[in-house]
Parts: structure tokens; sequence; C-alpha cells
């Protein structure tokens, strides 16, 4: 018996009392709640008008595919189709999750370094805050009568302006002049009795220069030494560094004493002061900073000077330690009083706008030379800050300069190499070929010269008119194919190199070669 409206065998039968008829139960009671009649007979039907009937189990013949072996193995054919389509979105779908969970985690480890990175720097800078706090009682208290100085500014209701809206510099005094000339005087004195010291390294032993040891001294996400200086009678070095800290490191038993944190950029020129433990430090952050050891070793900021609007390129320290210059890429060069940190002179050439990138003293301390981006060259009379001199040549910026211990000549580098000028005729004499020379350096005796480059050159100097002969070549073993400076130690018994990785390199001779380097100048004395 079929349903009078599916033509189907009904799995729950019911009979209709009015008209007899069989019918599904679910698709009677749904066209009765829609229509309220019979669906053949159209006669008034309600729920109550359908009866059910008991029946045994029933079941549906199979369909006609499946009753032959080819019907039943297209069946399989096709649940074996479904089954692999099914695998496959379930490995497409675990694959993606997969993907996800490895992304999620990816993003987790990055947010921890980074948490982990900024705890300690927020670390660094309360430690740095509690020094700070910790020195400000002890501040040096000499500043000039007219001008109270706070962390090596003037106090901002006392500073005096031009009419240009710029800060006045009270200028070199004539008190100061004099003492430049005494000591311009005495140091001329001196130098005519100097003699070269006996335990200075020999041209044989330069030759025999290795590589002693590589230290690394800065960071190591932000690599590379911009600049170094020695203070000879303790045999310590200071470094400067793309990371923004400079670093003072005891060469003999090769230990860091102090990192200096502070500046929020690179540390583009270190200088120690004399044989005092103050240190000088500039930065592309447009400030110098004025490091003292306040004891064990712990160097804290007396002043942060921000008179330069640019990038601070260089510091320089007068002969007589209480006077320094600092040259910046605002076209500026300042005059400064060391204890006090005032600038007594900022110092700008109207004729002609250059941006400074290297300075450096004459040793009798009444000259200054300077380099700039501009290729040029400028010899500056300290006393009148007038330019006196100006030597033009050069391809590229001048990176590096440095006078000779006679005083005699200025040797000045920068892309096209290093070039050789005789102060007493203002003429170029000699120049050097050298990619890229990124430092130049006399030795303190004025024995030999230093060039940093894509390699590292030790010369010998000599007259205008002799030969300056090539004494050894080491190579730059940092991997970056550029050396960034070059420093001679003490009697030249090393030479200090940094380049753009995180090491300072040590050149010189091995124990047992320098035991009888040694008893050689012994015995020659």
């Amino acid at each position: 018996m079929n349903c009078a409206i599916s033509g189907e065998v009904p799995e729950e039968p019911v009979v209709s009392t009015k008209s007899g008829l069989l019918f599904e139960r679910r698709l009677i009671e749904r066209h009765i709640l829609d229509y309220g009649k019979c669906p053949v007979t159209g006669e008034p039907l309600t729920i109550d008008d359908v009866v059910p009937i008991k029946t045994g189990k029933v079941i549906k013949p199979k369909p006609v595919h499946t009753a032959s072996i080819p019907g039943l193995l297209g069946t399989f054919q096709n649940e074996w189709d479904g089954l692999m389509l099914s695998n496959f979105a379930l490995e497409q779908q675990l694959h993606t999750a997969r993907q996800e969970l490895s992304h999620a985690l990816y993003q987790h480890d990055s947010a921890c370094r980074v948490i982990a990175r900024l705890k300690k720097e927020r670390d660094e800078a309360r430690q740095l805050l509690a020094e700070v706090e910790r020195h400000i009682p002890a501040a040096p208290e000499a500043v000039t009568a007219n001008a109270a100085l706070s962390n090596g500014k003037r106090a901002a209701g006392d500073e005096e302006m031009g009419p240009d809206a710029k800060k006045l510099c009270p200028g070199i005094s004539t008190e100061i002049i004099t003492e430049l000339t005494d000591c311009n005087a005495a140091l001329s004195q001196k130098r005519k009795k100097r003699q070269i010291p006996e335990t200075l390294a020999s041209i044989d032993s330069l030759e025999r220069f290795t590589q002693l040891s590589s230290h690394p001294l800065h960071k190591t996400n932000k690599p590379g030494i911009c600049s170094m200086d020695i203070l000879h009678s303790k045999d310590v070095i200071a470094t400067g560094g793309v990371d923004a800290t400079a670093v003072i490191f005891d060469r003999p038993s090769g230990q860091i004493l102090s990192t200096l944190t502070g500046h929020s950029k690179k540390v583009t020129s270190v200088k120690f002061v004399g044989d005092s433990d103050l240190v000088l430090t500039a930065s592309a952050d447009k400030t110098v900073r004025i490091w003292r050891d306040s004891g064990d070793r712990n160097y804290a900021c007396g002043h942060t000077l921000n008179d330069h609007s640019a990038e601070v390129r260089a510091v320089t320290v007068h002969a007589t330690n209480k006077y320094f210059v600092s040259a910046s890429l605002d076209s500026t060069w300042c005059f400064y009083d060391l204890s006090s940190g005032l600038c007594l002179a900022k110092v700008s050439d109207e004729s002609e706008k250059v941006d400074y990138t290297a300075a450096a003293f004459h040793p009798d301390g009444l000259i200054l030379g300077t380099g700039t981006s501009q290729s040029i060259v400028k010899i500056w009379d300290v006393k009148s800050q007038a330019n006196v001199a100006k030597f033009d040549g050069h391809t590229g910026e001048v990176t590096s300069i440095s006078f000779s211990e006679n005083g005699y000549f200025l040797a000045t580098a920068a892309e096209d190499g290093v070039r050789l000028w005789d102060l007493r005729k203002l003429r170029n004499f000699k120049s050097f070929l050298s990619a890229d020379a990124n430092s130049v350096e006399f030795d303190p005796s004025g024995s030999y010269l230093g060039v940093a480059a894509s390699d590292i050159r030790l010369y010998q100097t000599a007259s205008v008119k002799a030969e300056w002969n090539l004494i050894k070549t080491l190579p730059d073993l940092s991997g970056t194919g550029k050396a960034t400076c070059v420093k001679f130690g003490p009697d030249a018994q090393y030479v200090a190199v940094g380049s753009m990785d995180r090491n300072l390199r040590i050149f010189g001779l091995p124990g047992d070669e320098k035991a009888n380097a040694e008893d050689d100048s012994a015995q020659d004395s």
C-alpha cells in the first residue's frame, strides 16, 4: 500500500476516517496545517480525522542499479571517490591549521623578544637615571660669573640671545688667549729638545705585526666602531660605536672598565682629556657629553652640550687640557671651556658654507684644522677664529685629519685616499691612493703614519722630498671591508683598529718576538 501523496510505501502510515485514503503521517499533517482539507477529495480534514495504522517494519526495496555486480562496483567506486575527496579536504584543513599555528608561535616568540629588549632598555634607563641623580649634588660648581650652568647648558632664564634669536657666546677672553700663547711657547721650546724614545718600536718590529687579539666591545644588533682614542699613560682604549655607547677598555687585562650610555644615536668621536679622568664624546644626536670617572671606574655624565643643531662629527682637546673644540654638520665649530662646559665661541665661515666632518688641534695649540663634507680642509687661527688657509684637491668628504708631532705636516683622509700637506709652504707634497680612507693618524713620536681604509697601512714618515715608505699592510679581518679608525699604542708597540663589526682588534708582535725585539733594542743602546 502506498501513500496517496508521495506514491511510496509510508514509514508511518495513517488513514483518513472520512475518505479511507492512506497517507505518510508527516506529509498529511503538514498539508492539513497548511490547507485544512484532504489533498485528494478536497473535503475539510483535521488532525483528529487521521488515525495511525500499526504495521510491521517497512523495508524499502533496493534500487535497481544495486541488483547487479556492475551496479555494486559503480556504487563502491562512487563511495570511494567521495571518501578520497573528503580525506583531501581534511588534509588541506590540517595544512592550513598548521600554518596558522606556526605563524602564531612566530608572532608570540617575536613579541617575547621585543618585551625582553624593552625591559632591558627600561632597566638601563632606570640605572642611568639613578646614576645621574646620585651625581647631581657633586656636579662642578666652577661656572662663570655671568652664566648659571645646568648640565652643560645655560639656565633658560639667563641665556643671552642675539637679534637673530641665537645664543650669544662670551668669546675667547684676553686671559684665555694669553694662556694659549704661553702654552704654545712652552711646547715649541720643548719640541726643539725632543728625542725619539728608545722604547719606540722599530721598523723591523712593525713589519712583523700580526693580529694579537680581538675584543667584542659593542652590541651585535648595531655593530660598528666609529671612533677611537688611547690614553697612553694607562694603556686604556676608548671606542665609540654605532650602538650609541662608548666603551672604556683596559688593553693589558682585556677587560671592559666602563660602558658610557646616554647618547641616542651613534658616537662619532671620543677623546681622552690628557691624563685626567675625563672623556669627551660627540654623537649624531647633536650633542657633546663630558664624562668624569666618579670612582671605581664608573663614569658619569657631567655636562651635556646642545650648542649644535646637526650631527656632531668630531671633538679635539687643546694641549692645555682646559679647552676643546667640537665640529658639526651645522657648518659651525665651537670652542668650549672644559671645566664649566660653556661655549665660549661658535664659529662659522660666512664667505663659504661648509659642513665640518673632522677637527684636530695643531700640537702647539694656536692652529685648528678642520675637514669638511665639501672636500675642503680649512686651517684656523684659534686666537682670532679666522680662516688663515684652505686646502682643496680631495674628492668626497674629508673623514679624518692629523698633525705630525713636529707640527710641519698635516695628513688628511677622504674618499680618494690620503694627502700630505706642508704647513710651511701650504702645499700638497704627497698623496697615497687608498679608496675610501676613513682614518689617518700620526703616532705620538711623529715617526709613523697609519691609514685605515679597506685595509690598514703603516708608513714611515720622512721629509717633504724623501720617500714615505710603506712598512706594513694589515688586512681588515672584520669581513666588512671597511676599517674605520686606527691608533698607535704607547711607543707604537701595537696598533689598535676599529671596523664596521663590533670588535676592537690589536695588532703587534707575538710574545716571544716582542721579547727578542726588546733584547735587540737593549743591546743596540
